[in-house]
């Protein structure tokens, strides 16, 4: 019998977290590492440390339910590849990584993670707008040969993936927080198998194994360490888009966030993310700068890069335009909060619209162009 079957039984045990299997696999061959876990070993010295009663007990129990054999058959029929982390097809992104999964249960070919990458993730209870502006960048990332990446969730996540099938020859990705044959929710049954069919599916939890909500929050540093850029389309002040941009933050990873409306629940946490220093998204050109990927510059056509200003930005930059002019001057001409007027000429000056001198902003280059 192959190793997968050990991996799959093991990976499943009660009271199996991701450090202890992590430890369990790093001293054991996964065939003894099931004979430890099983009490029918002697465990390393290190693995000692890890069993206390409770954890013996429920380790020698799950063994005698999970039979090897009969899960190593059950991953065949379903067509899940159990892929470890010594295993050469096991992503490079994940084997250095500080929290590295021991184990990949993968629906699909992860030769779909071999072209540039971009999580896009939100909120479960998106607006009308964060899913069509999810499923625009899905679609637009994918047409430019991105890899899309998600978690598969309601919401943000599933109108990214929309968008990303709907390009010909498109190979998404998704992460998951449950065993890979058990579509979460199940109104997406259809999408998990067009991303199975045309990309890859990645869980670190074995088959049959139930979405519980501890899952889904170390299923996002796994989706956040895939990724180039994480982009958060919609986010309320918690929540597990929040927990996957710091992850990618936490590993050096670009995160950016699509501002939305300060009336919009939905946006407040991605517009704090602005405020933290995320880059902005207005248009998939953003993105595609991110990653190095963006085309504008080519030719002779006078190009800017910087982002576009829009709304309250662009009101606040016609001001500077007149004339050097204070937060207050600006506050007062146009009728704004402080804090607002504070956050766009913030952001003004990080994309390079404006400058500050001694407590007076101006606006900077060609601003004559602007509509």
């Amino acid at each position: 019998m192959s190793t997968d079957g050990f991996l799959a039984a093991l990976a499943g045990f009660e009271a199996m977290t991701v450090k202890r299997l992590r430890i369990l696999l790093a001293h054991h061959e996964p065939a003894e590492a099931f004979a430890v876990a099983a009490g029918r070993a002697r465990p390393s010295a290190m693995v000692a440390q890890l069993l206390d009663a409770e954890t013996r007990s429920a380790w020698r129990a799950s063994a005698e339910r999970r039979d090897p054999a009969a899960w190593d058959d059950r991953c065949r029929r379903l067509g899940v590849s159990v892929v470890a982390r010594d295993d050469e097809r096991f992503p490079p992104q994940l084997r250095d990584d500080s929290e590295p999964p021991s184990v990949l249960f993968v629906r699909g070919d992860l030769g779909a993670l071999d072209a540039r990458r971009v999580g896009i993730v939100g909120t479960r209870n998106a607006t009308r707008s964060g899913r069509e502006t999810a499923t625009a960048l899905g679609h637009d990332l994918a047409d430019a040969g991105v890899c899309v990446l998600s978690g598969l969730a309601r919401g943000v996540d599933g109108a990214a993936h929309r968008g990303a099938l709907r390009v010909e020859g498109s190979r998404p990705a998704a992460v998951v927080a449950n065993g890979p044959d058990w579509p979460y929710p199940r109104q997406h049954d259809e999408l998990w198998r067009e991303v199975c069919e045309r990309g890859v599916l990645i869980s670190e939890w074995p088959p049959g194994t139930r979405p519980d909500a501890f899952r889904f929050p170390l299923r996002n540093r796994i989706l956040a360490a895939l990724s180039e850029v994480v982009v958060v389309v919609e986010s309320r002040e918690t929540g597990g888009s929040l927990i996957t941009a710091r992850a990618a933050i936490d590993r050096s990873i670009t995160v950016m966030a699509v501002p939305g409306s300060v009336r919009n629940r939905a946006a407040s946490g991605t517009n704090q993310l602005l405020c933290d220093g995320a880059a902005p998204v207005t248009s998939v050109d953003d993105v595609l700068v991110a990653l190095g990927l963006d085309n504008r510059r080519a030719g002779r056509a006078a190009f800017d890069p910087r982002p576009l200003p829009r709304g309250v930005e662009a009101d606040v930059l016609e001001r500077c335009r007149r004339d050097a002019c204070t937060l207050d001057e600006v506050v007062v001409d146009l009728g704004l909060p402080l804090g607002e007027a504070a956050m766009a000429v913030a952001r003004l000056e990080r994309s390079g619209w404006v400058r500050e001198s001694a407590g007076w902003f101006e606006a900077v280059g060609a601003w004559d162009e602007l509509p």
